[in-house]
């Protein structure tokens, strides 16, 4: 049985206080509480002379994750490790610390607090906040970008498996993916099909952290250096873009389609990995995300019609929608 919804009021409090407790995550996450608890519960005393932190602090901020079931305090005032908590921890499989770590950093934090100018205006506020475009900022901050390249394969690392499974790759010889990062997507689709064989394409200081050798897929898989805005490897029967139309306007959108349908074989599918949003008011990971885009990039998420028009105009044809087990779809094209 469902819970009852909160009372009116008590929704919009609720709502209004979510950032304290995104603070708070994220405070627990950078501090390794979880890693400090991996052996047991530990009162707050102790576990903040290990962190160097103030005990007082540390137990109100416990307190509060506790009631979220974040971290469980126990009779005699330890906190310990909840499932949720543990996935705080640094070496653990299935590990979300570095995606908590990428969700809360100030590349999406600090825009956020500004979407009435972004309501006002249609433009992202980024631009004023950081001096520069969302990616061209990246470029220039080595940490910054750490976070967010580390925690987006971590993020990924989720949906890789259950997403690569859901979609038939052995008809297929050949896959690029387009913007691939450090290729855990790529992994779980060549580990799924033993036939196939691949190209990770990104920059190349994305490419420096690739997993494709350590998953022992070198001699199935090459990595190619460039700019999708300008080309992508030709000759392949898929090409994969993975949460890469989601962070860019729609003339851009275009123009990377168009570098794929371009570089096709006869044949050969675009797959856009994507949430798509449903009509309705039900919740959906992509309403969300979409709002995260607004405020930080130009790019949003996208309905079955808004993907519809996009490979129109870039000479192809929306062939189906293939839902996954994760809040993304995989949006499948062919030449028109």
């Amino acid at each position: 049985m469902n819970p009852s919804p909160p009372p009116p009021a008590q929704l919009l409090v609720d709502l209004g206080f979510g950032f304290i407790l995104s603070g708070a995550l994220a405070a627990v996450t950078q501090l390794g509480v979880a890693d400090r608890l991996a052996e047991g519960p530990k009162h707050p005393q102790v576990l903040a002379k290990e962190l160097g932190a103030d005990a007082r602090s540390l137990f109100r901020l416990l307190r509060l994750l506790a009631s979220v079931n974040v971290f469980v305090e126990d009779a005699e005032g330890r906190f310990g490790l909840t499932p949720a908590a543990d996935l705080l921890r640094s070496q653990v499989p299935g590990s979300l610390r570095d995606a908590v770590l990428m969700l809360t950093q100030k590349v999406f934090w600090l825009p956020a607090g500004e979407l009435a100018e972004t309501v006002r205006t249609g433009q992202t506020p980024f631009d004023r906040i950081f001096g520069k475009p969302f990616f061209d900022y990246l470029a220039g901050d080595a940490a910054e970008a750490a976070t967010f390249h580390q925690g987006m394969s971590s993020l990924s690392d989720l949906e890789n498996g259950p997403i690569a499974h859901s979609y038939d790759f052995s008809p297929f010889q050949r896959v690029v993916d387009v913007g691939g990062g450090h290729g855990g997507f790529l992994i779980e689709a060549l580990r799924a099909t033993p036939s196939l064989r691949g190209v990770l394409f990104d920059h190349a200081h994305v490419l420096s952290g690739s997993r494709i050798a350590s998953a022992g897929l070198s001699d199935r898989c090459e990595q190619a250096v460039g700019d999708f805005f300008q080309t992508v490897p030709a000759g392949a029967d898929v090409y994969v873009l993975k949460r890469i139309l989601h962070d860019w306007g729609d003339e851009v959108c275009v123009n990377i389609l168009r570098n794929c349908r371009s570089a096709m074989k006869p044949g050969g599918r675009v797959l856009v990995i994507d949430t798509v949003i449903p009509p309705g008011n039900g919740p959906h990971g992509g309403k969300v995300l979409d709002v995260m885009m607004m405020a930080s990039l130009p790019g949003r998420e996208r309905t079955e019609e808004d993907f519809r028009k996009l490979f129109a105009l870039a000479g192809l044809r929306l062939s189906r929608i293939i839902s996954t087990p994760t809040a993304l779809s995989i949006t499948e094209a062919v030449a028109a």
